[in-house]
């Protein structure tokens, strides 16, 4: 009897151990996904702000007197309703002068129309930015932003199928540095 109970406990150790050892490695398995798909993700993420930098430089090279550039080119980004991804646009200043200065911006609410249009006030269209509405950066001359502004939204189920325009206004030591440089948001229902 003694020798059949030494056997059971020896067969329910070995079974242990083999559930041990294969638990341990589907969960050394999973750590391994995880890692390979966040480090998949940073490498795109560095991969698209790689070439949002590239278009900038390039379109600045294209241009030296441009003072400040956005992209997309076309000035008009489409997002719709409710969109959790903050999808937006980027920009980035360059100090054409041969002295270092403080620039500083605000994206605003640029649309005279708007509430004949769209029936919204600027106070509701200045809300969808999420990030990106003002800031402050020291650039040396004859260099631009290292890294582009990106400015982000959300909209609202609740905003009409509308374009709205935004405008960017830079200034450099507090005086008006080139003109204000319009974009336009295009609502799309979700």
């Amino acid at each position: 009897m003694i020798s059949l109970n030494k056997k059971a406990q020896m067969q329910m150790s070995v079974g242990t151990i083999v559930t041990i050892v294969l638990l341990m490695t589907v969960l050394i398995l999973g750590l391994v996904l995880v890692r390979t798909i966040f480090s998949g993700a940073i490498e795109n993420i560095d991969s698209i702000d790689q070439s949002v930098k590239n278009e900038i430089n390039k379109l600045f090279t294209e241009d030296d007197s441009r003072k400040i550039i956005v992209l997309p080119p076309t000035r008009q980004i489409t997002i719709k309703k409710g969109n959790e991804k903050n999808p937006g646009f980027a920009f980035s200043i360059r100090n054409v002068e041969i002295t270092e200065g403080t620039f500083t911006y605000e994206v605003f609410a640029n649309d005279p129309d708007l509430r004949d249009r769209c029936n919204l006030n600027e106070a509701e269209i200045e809300s969808w930015i999420q990030v990106g509405r003002t800031g402050s950066i020291t650039i040396p001359p004859g260099s631009s932003m290292a890294d582009p502004e990106h400015v982000r939204f959300f909209i609202p189920e609740s905003a009409p199928p509308c374009t709205v325009r935004y405008g960017i206004d830079v200034e450099k030591d507090r005086v008006q540095y080139g003109s204000t440089i319009s974009v336009d948001l295009i609502v799309k229902s979700s």
